[in-house]
């Protein structure tokens, strides 16, 4: 009886290992392929497309087409902004980010020493240079949304 019993735990193991052998193989295929979808290594995008087109026959060969690519991604950000519909709010956080870009500047403007090294202030004045920049950033992005 001791030898039927150790077959039958035997035989039992070997099974419960099959189906878990079949289980865990079935999961590693789903894995692999997925309903309606493509992989990226196997499709190429429009962009990689317009990419390889550009290479092969040079910029003037494919200039329409890169404008109407432009033109599509001009489209798709339109839609996505709703510039009609949130000006206010837009106008607000440009007018928003001025003020904060202005009082930095002061900030900084504030914390130049006279007394230190150049190296520390010369940091600063680079500060305020990139935020000068911005600000002017800012006012093309509140005229460009004015012509909207």
């Amino acid at each position: 009886m001791h030898q039927d019993e150790f077959f039958k735990i035997v035989g039992i193991l070997i099974v419960s290992f099959f189906i878990i052998y079949m289980a865990v193989k079935m999961f590693h295929l789903q894995t692999k392929v997925i309903e309606g979808l493509t992989s990226g290594s196997d499709a190429l995008s429009s962009s990689d497309t317009n990419t390889n087109i550009t290479s092969a026959s040079g910029e003037a060969g494919t200039s329409a087409s890169y404008a109407a690519a432009v033109k599509a991604e001009v489209v798709k950000l339109q839609d996505e902004l709703l510039v009609s519909k949130y000006r206010k709010d837009y106008e607000a956080a440009i007018i928003n980010l001025d003020d904060y870009f202005g009082f930095s500047m002061l900030k900084l403007c504030l914390n130049l020493k006279m007394s230190e090294d150049n190296k520390s202030n010369f940091e600063i004045i680079n500060k305020l240079n990139i935020l000068k920049n911005a600000k002017e950033s800012l006012n093309a992005t509140m005229v460009f949304l004015d012509k909207q």
